[in-house]
C-alpha cells in the first residue's frame, strides 16, 4: 500500500471534515486528546522564544511539554507559564542524547496525544576557524543536528499514531525545525554552527519528502535576524535601539507563525518558512 493509498482509503469512509475550531471551542475534558500536546525541545529563558511558543499553544488549551538542559532556568519558565494559566510540565535533559529525547515525548504523550514537536536549538558560538578545536565543531552539529535526529525519531512514531486515528482535522500533525541565517548561507567565524544548521535544514527536507505523504507536516522555519529575547539583548542591550522600531524579531510573532504552520491546510503546507525584520537586509 502506497501513503496515498491509505490516506484515500481513510478519507473515504471518514464523514465531513470538520474545522479545528468546531472541535475545540468547548470545555468538556476531552478536549485536551482533541487538540493533542506540544513539545518544545531547547527551552531556555522565559523571555526566549521556546517559552513564546509554549505560551501562543498553552493559551489555546494545548497541554505543554517544555524539555532543556539547564534545569533552573526551565523551571522558572514553568513556573511562570503555569501561573498563566497553561497547562505545562517541564523535563530537563540533552536533545542530543537519545534516551533524553524518548524520555520527552513519553512526557508530551502522557499529557495528551503528541500533536506537535519543535526543536528549538539555537546555541551559537562564533570563532575563527583556525582557533577552532574539533570538539566545538562537534559540539554544535550534537545539538543542532544530532538533536533534531533524535527529536525527529522519537517523535515521528507518535506523530504518525495520531493521523493513523483518523482525526478530523484539515491539517495534519506537525514536526517543526528552528533553523537561521546560518541554514542557507556560511559566513566568516561561524563554520560549526553554519555546517550544523545546514544539516538540520537538508534533514527537515529528506522527512518532509518522507513523512509529508503519510500527514506528518514537516516544516523548516529560517530565523533571519537577531530575537528580541533574553539570550541575545542580555549580550548585546544597544541592539535594542540600533536596530530601531521592529528591527528585532518579536518572540511572540514568531511564535504566531509556529502557529500558523500547524494549523495550515494540507492542501497547502509550507515545508520553509524565512522570517526576518522588515529592515533586515538578505
Amino acid at each position: 500500500m502506497t501513503p496515498n493509498d491509505g490516506r484515500q482509503s481513510r478519507i473515504a469512509v471518514c464523514p465531513r471534515v470538520k474545522k479545528e475550531s468546531e472541535m475545540i471551542s468547548s470545555s468538556e475534558p476531552g478536549d485536551a486528546a482533541i487538540r493533542g500536546s506540544i513539545l518544545i525541545a531547547g527551552v531556555g529563558s522565559v523571555q526566549g522564544l521556546g517559552a513564546a511558543i509554549a505560551r501562543r499553544f498553552g493559551r489555546e488549551g494545548y497541554p505543554v511539554v517544555l524539555a532543556g538542559r539547564n534545569a533552573e532556568k526551565l523551571e522558572a519558565t514553568r513556573s511562570r507559564l503555569d501561573a498563566d494559566g497553561i497547562t505545562v510540565r517541564a523535563t530537563s535533559g540533552d536533545v542530543a542524547n537519545q534516551e533524553d529525547v524518548k524520555r520527552f515525548v513519553a512526557a508530551a504523550e502522557e499529557q495528551a496525544p503528541l500533536a506537535v514537536a519543535v526543536h528549538n536549538a539555537g546555541s551559537n558560538r562564533p570563532a575563527p576557524f583556525l582557533e577552532l578545536a574539533q570538539e566545538e565543531f562537534e559540539a554544535h552539529w550534537r545539538e543542532h543536528a544530532l538533536g533534531a535526529y533524535h527529536l525527529a525519531r522519537a517523535a515521528l512514531p507518535a506523530l504518525l499514531a495520531r493521523q493513523n486515528r483518523d482525526q478530523p482535522f484539515s491539517h495534519g500533525p506537525s514536526l517543526i525545525f528552528t533553523g537561521a541565517s546560518g541554514s542557507l548561507r556560511g559566513k566568516a567565524n561561524y563554520a560549526p554552527f553554519s555546517a550544523a544548521k545546514g544539516a538540520l535544514r537538508n534533514l527537515s527536507q529528506s522527512l518532509a519528502r518522507e513523512f509529508g505523504p503519510w500527514g506528518v507536516h514537516v516544516a523548516h522555519v529560517v530565523i533571519d535576524g537577531g530575537i528580541a529575547g533574553e539570550r541575545l539583548l542580555s549580550k548585546r542591550p544597544e541592539l535594542q535601539d540600533s536596530r530601531g522600531p521592529d528591527g528585532l524579531l518579536n518572540i511572540d510573532a514568531i511564535a504566531d507563525a509556529y502557529w500558523t504552520l500547524h494549523h495550515q491546510h494540507r492542501s497547502a503546507w509550507t515545508q520553509e518558512l524565512d522570517l526576518r525584520p522588515w529592515s533586515e537586509s538578505f
